[in-house]
């Protein structure tokens, strides 16, 4: 079976139910599946062949979906990109994945027209908008060549790549990682069987459908159920809200930020009774964030865990169990997790380590970067690179990423931990933790906050808080208030710009326990 599939039968058994909606717009699911069609037919004329990878620049919109599975309808590999990347970053990109063509609508077609210069050869584009102008040579939009016929799509297995998903490069440079259809199938049946979603459920997504966490959660798991999808191009707090009721939301997705936000706003008087659960994911959510929200809506919020190489789900707190707050919940079917030294030895219950996953959702490995899949992918498992423990009820909770441990005097001190006492203090809305060079102990903690709007605390305040709270070690050394921290477009705080900004040093840590 491969996605292709997945989609034929939701749009056999619900070809009348929109499958995508916008604002009032709406997208059946025989109206996508005939699209896709199209769109598979018209990339073959640009010289797409099976296996080739085709790069998809779109905001969240109806036309994603279109755009989705007609490159899989061409019998290649989707190359989702972020439209608000900047030209030298899809340049990379596409010098990296060397894709047979791109898709975008008009408003996104001059980043990749600035793109592709100096590449050394033309990748033609197809433009999704009815009627595109100002189109260069070799490039096409939707309604050209009216009288082609729908082609069948192309024969796919499912161990060919399905999408190519660049990682958001936190580390460095941003690498390919290749996903099957038979990874992203079995995590959507993994996560469906967690979830129990239906297709009279209402999904709303708001999170970008070209990263990892919305693409399976919010975009390939309602499709696979014949359930309805309601699309938001960005984050508006009091249009999601408006969103919610009007459509009769049953689930939505966020990030901790939205979360914060949302729960910092007066509870609409409209009907929010459909609204039944949320999940978190992309970054750790603050305990203090999640009861504040629940206070106010009355939804439950579920946090999850996942790397973009996982597919990336690999756990959640399940609605119909036992759901422990702090934690990211247990391993989700078919997924198998470890805690390891950096031995690869499993290490007892409670004490940290790192994460390593095994299962049909794994990666298939890296585009075009044999040695990096090789470190990653060792004995059958992959290394996540965050640290993180299990409980006795194989519940997992994370500690921080293994390359922001900072090294006191020898002693460890986990920012992530540092972070949460900060955030629990009323005037702080978010914080980050990293570690910078210090004459004596080798490394010292130092935190950047950034306020809650209208709260006042300096900084001697904010460092007693830490002291009542904190083993002297743990304390940073010094706190700077900021406006705002760098983050990727799910959330996680770009420490490696923190770092560069404060000269702090680069290294990979080494859990103690």
């Amino acid at each position: 079976m491969t996605l292709l599939d997945m989609l034929a039968k939701s749009a056999g058994r619900v070809p009348h139910r929109p499958a995508l909606v916008f604002r009032e717009r709406r997208l059946s699911y025989s109206e996508l599946q005939a699209g896709a069609r199209r769109v598979g037919a018209l990339l073959p004329t640009l010289g797409v062949r099976r296996g080739d990878r085709v790069v998809l620049v779109l905001p969240n919109a109806p036309e994603f979906g279109v755009g989705y599975f007609g490159i899989l309808a061409a019998g290649a590999a989707v190359v989702p990109l972020n439209p608000l990347l900047k030209a030298e970053e899809v340049h990379f990109i596409l010098e990296d994945s060397r894709p047979a063509a791109m898709v975008c609508l008009a408003m996104t077609y001059p980043l990749l027209q600035g793109a592709r210069r100096g590449l050394g050869r033309h990748i033609p584009v197809l433009a999704l908008d009815p009627i595109a102008s100002g189109l260069e040579s070799g490039d096409i939009a939707w309604g050209a060549a009216e009288t082609l016929p729908q082609a069948a799509p192309s024969p796919l297995a499912a161990e060919d790549v399905a999408a190519c998903l660049y990682t958001s490069g936190t580390t460095g440079r941003p690498k390919g990682a290749m996903l099957s259809h038979r990874n992203l199938l079995a995590n959507i049946q993994s996560f469906q069987e967690i979830l129990a979603v239906t297709e009279t459920d209402v999904f709303l997504t708001v999170l970008p459908m070209f990263h990892a966490f919305a693409a399976t959660v919010m975009f390939l798991e309602p499709l696979s159920v014949g359930a309805t999808i309601v699309v938001e191009p960005r984050f508006a707090p009091e249009l999601i809200l408006k969103a919610i009721a009007l459509h009769r939301v049953t689930l939505f997705a966020g990030v901790p930020t939205m979360f914060a936000v949302l729960a910092g706003l007066p509870r609409p008087a409209a009907d929010l009774s459909a609204w039944r659960l949320c999940i978190s994911g992309g970054a750790p959510l603050p305990p203090a964030i999640l009861e504040a929200f629940e206070a106010k809506y009355g939804v439950p919020i579920f946090e999850g865990y996942g790397p973009t190489e996982c597919a990336p789900v690999l756990t959640v707190n399940p609605p119909r169990g036992l759901r422990k707050i702090g934690s990211v919940g247990p391993a989700i079917p078919q997924v198998e997790l470890r805690i390891v030294d950096d031995a690869g030895a499993p290490v007892p219950v409670g004490q940290v380590g790192e994460i390593v996953a095994r299962g049909p959702n794994v990666m298939q490995g890296y585009w075009n970067r044999p040695e990096e899949t090789a470190e990653v992918l060792r004995d059958g498992w992959y290394h996540t690179g965050d640290l993180g423990r299990v409980d006795s009820d194989g519940y997992y909770t994370i500690v921080d990423r293994k390359t922001d441990l900072i090294l006191v005097g020898g002693l460890n001190v986990y920012p992530r931990e540092v972070e949460l006492v900060l955030a629990d203090h009323p005037a702080v809305m978010e914080a980050a933790v990293i570690g910078m060079p210090d004459p004596a102990r080798g490394e010292a903690p130092k935190a950047l906050v950034v306020l809650r709007e209208g709260q006042r605390a300096d900084p001697q305040e904010l460092l007693q808080w830490c002291r009542q709270r904190l083993a002297n070690y743990k304390v940073p050394r010094a706190i700077a208030l900021v406006p705002s921290l760098p983050k990727t477009v799910t959330g996680k705080i770009l420490k490696t710009e923190l770092r560069r900004a404060g000269e702090a040093p680069r290294k990979a840590g080494t859990p103690a326990g």
